[in-house]
């Protein structure tokens, strides 16, 4: 299976779901950016500290598989020059939507957050990811290409899942509320679940998932140079695993 052009297809059907990273932000939102009043999110609830950003005024921002319409306006009209890139027409839409009816100046590009080929070396000062790399395969081409892409001294912010969060199947939880550990990592939807339990999440034109072990989402970080210099965790938002352990990690790293 091409992973890309399937997961391309059913983030489209996101959209059309109105799936919550698929709601662009309101009018309210973008003219508190241009006063200085704004927060982003690259987990699912806590917002990124603002100590984390530099001088948003002018700088060049990519906003890597973060499609939807959030983010990225929201650093334009902060003063930044931004780039958005997604797999998804659906949601790159929403972004271009959100710039026509703010009279943003937003870039908007189509294409793989594993191959960012089409930018040249050094044009970024900040690569901000949110989660979106359980949709890949392979994440350690996305920390190189990030990395290439930065200027040095640049900044890199991703979001991604604590890879512990697949080991669990919720719909084991038993009439207790206990919930049971049923997979081994690595996880991928396609080869972890039953043929029978992918074929309905095919069948329901859900993307597909695949988990990332720590050595790669930190380890792959440093190892393609970067300097770790932040780190949270958050939870999901209604998620009775959230409720026993964090489901989520940041971190902000920089090209020295």
């Amino acid at each position: 299976m091409d992973f890309r052009e399937y997961n391309r297809e059913a983030w489209d059907r996101e959209v059309e779901r109105g799936n919550q990273w698929t709601v662009p932000v309101d009018g309210e939102t973008i003219e508190a950016a241009r006063r200085g009043r704004w927060e982003v999110l690259l987990t699912d609830t806590k917002p990124v500290p603002r100590v984390w950003f530099p001088d948003l005024d002018g700088a060049d921002i990519l906003c890597l598989a973060s499609g939807g319409g959030q983010q990225a306006p929201v650093f334009a009209a902060a003063g930044a020059n931004v780039t958005v890139l997604d797999n998804s027409p659906g949601q790159l839409a929403r972004d271009r939507l959100v710039a026509e009816r703010e009279s943003l100046d937003l870039t908007i590009v189509g294409g793989d957050m594993a191959d960012l080929s089409v930018f040249s070396d050094g044009s970024f000062d900040l690569v901000f990811h949110p989660v979106s790399n359980l949709f890949v395969p392979d994440v350690r081409p996305v920390w190189d290409e990030a990395f290439r892409v930065l200027w040095s001294g640049g900044i890199l912010m991703s979001g991604f899942l604590n890879p512990a969060v697949y080991i669990f199947d919720l719909e084991l939880m038993d009439s207790t509320g206990e919930i049971r550990a049923k997979y081994t990592l690595p996880y991928a939807d396609a080869t972890s679940m039953s043929e029978e339990a992918v074929r309905r999440k095919i069948e329901r034109g859900e993307p597909l998932e695949f988990s990332h072990t720590l050595e790669d989402q930190i380890g792959g970080q440093t190892e393609a140079g970067f300097v770790i210099s932040g780190f949270y965790e958050d939870r999901h938002r209604d998620d009775p695993l959230a409720a026993r352990m964090p489901t989520l990690i940041a971190t902000r790293a920089i090209k020295e």
